[in-house]
């Protein structure tokens, strides 16, 4: 497979912006699962945080096979829209209509029946979620291969991707109280977010381009399952995805019950969520520069010892409303950096997976990379409604015990705490920052060879 590109082709703010905002898109769907949907099972439909914590695991790791499984899709579409843009056309319908299915568990039945609609509306979802996510996410290794100019698309869509967060977190609660407040509220709070997200990822697939240009070769599962076996940088990547991932999902489920049972009032979420999300923001605008100057392995590591001190601060005044929101900002002070780089990671390991063994699968490298965060985020999410359930939490009806107050604490302090730590361990193995310049002189190469055998097999032809 031959690819050109014009690593030279200007891009300015309307690129990255018109990128970007298909993360703010994806978000709607993706923070409002993170932050609402075990509160919502729990405490709106009434199923046992322990049930729905064993549902998220399965439904999560499905959903990370699922990713492979597009992932390869997308290595063997070719259009006239190209490989990744035809998804995001074909797919922001049903990814729409699927998010407001989700909340519209039939209130009249028993039990069983929740459950079982539960398990089937959300996995349902997570296969349309992942033939948007995974095109979109391949997208960026497709517009360019400068790595500057990567990390510019990457920090912009998460960038915008925040601002889609603070949509939900500040929307959701006062959208479901102005639509009545039941469970019916929050249907119509999320097909209206759902009809906006759908919008937006209209607008990425109308205004970007596919600018590195591959020759239609497609690549057998094998070969590429066999190149990626090789890539070294690629497993210390989803290894270190993982770990961050199943902290961030702690840090979004724990929230709202933090919010309720230890600061006495689940309003503050939003107040909380901006503390945390806008500190992270200001970073991603000056994040480029730190990853120039140190790399982004190095910047991570030092956000994560940040965050560290971030999380272990509730422990001097857990209750105290005003500290906590203090808390938020350092947590969000060291969230931005790694926010910015670690879906960077994966566009570098392609690079290297080329130039190490010849073979470029964008599509399943990218979604072996979301598997790492689909399958954190689901041990993060069952870890909420497990720890939860180990403290006997009975839902919002039922009494706090002392027992599930601690759980709240566990989650919101301690198991992220030891989740930093390790990543910082993988981290210490990931030095591909310093060996980027060769890599890349290696894909030249790989490129002008790939080149004289096209040429070469087009002149036997004639």
């Amino acid at each position: 497979m031959t690819q050109t590109t014009s690593l030279s082709r200007r891009l300015g703010l309307k690129d990255y912006v018109s990128f970007g905002i298909g993360d703010m898109a994806i978000n709607f769907t993706f923070a409002s699962l993170g932050m609402y949907v075990v509160y919502f099972y729990t405490d709106v439909v009434g199923i046992a945080a322990g049930i729905i914590g064993t549902l998220m695991l399965f439904s999560r790791s499905f959903d990370g096979i699922i990713d492979v499984v597009v992932g390869s899709l997308v290595d063997r579409t070719h259009s006239r829209w190209g490989k990744a843009r035809p998804w995001l056309l074909f797919g922001c319908v049903p990814l729409a209509l699927l998010t407001t299915l989700l909340f519209a568990v039939p209130s009249g039945g028993s039990t069983t029946m929740k459950v079982i609609y539960i398990f089937v509306s959300y996995n349902v979802l997570m296969v349309a979620f992942s033939c948007i996510a995974i095109p979109y996410g391949t997208l960026n290794s497709l517009v360019t291969q400068d790595q500057v100019q990567r990390e510019r698309f990457n920090l912009t869509r998460m960038f915008l991707a925040q601002i889609g967060v603070l949509i939900v977190t500040n929307l959701t609660t006062p959208m479901v109280n102005g639509f009545g407040g039941t469970q019916i509220s929050w249907v119509w709070t999320y097909l209206v977010l759902s009809l906006i997200g759908m919008v937006l990822l209209l607008i990425v697939f109308k205004t970007q381009r596919e600018r590195v240009v591959q020759h239609k070769v497609k690549i057998p599962l094998k070969v590429s399952l066999k190149a990626l076996a090789k890539n070294k940088y690629w497993f210390m990547a989803f290894a270190f995805f993982v770990i961050w991932s199943v902290m961030y999902a702690l840090t979004q489920g724990s929230l709202v019950y933090y919010a309720k049972y230890v600061l006495g009032n689940d309003g503050y979420v939003g107040v909380l969520s901006m503390a945390y999300l806008l500190p992270a923001m200001a970073m991603l605008v000056v994040c480029t520069k730190l990853y120039e100057k140190y790399g982004k392995t190095i910047v991570i590591i030092v956000a994560s010892l940040v965050s560290i001190v971030g999380y272990a601060l509730p422990l001097i005044m857990p209750s105290n409303y005003g500290f906590i929101i203090v808390t938020q900002v350092i947590k969000g002070i060291g969230y931005g950096p790694m926010l910015g780089a670690v879906w960077a990671m994966f566009p570098d390991t392609i690079e290297y997976g080329y130039y190490k063994t010849g073979v470029r699968n964008e599509g399943l490298l990218y979604s072996g990379g979301s598997l790492g965060q689909k399958l954190g985020v689901g041990i993060g999410t069952a870890l909420v409604g497990w720890v939860l359930a180990w403290g006997g939490y009975k839902g919002s009806s039922a009494g706090l015990p002392a027992s599930a107050l601690q759980s709240i604490y566990q989650l919101y302090i301690w198991i992220p705490i030891v989740l930093l730590a390790a990543g910082i361990v993988v981290l210490l193995f990931y030095d591909i920052d310093k060996h980027y310049k060769e890599i890349m002189k290696g894909v030249q190469e790989r490129d002008r060879e790939h080149a004289e055998d096209v040429t070469a097999s087009s002149g036997g032809a004639r």
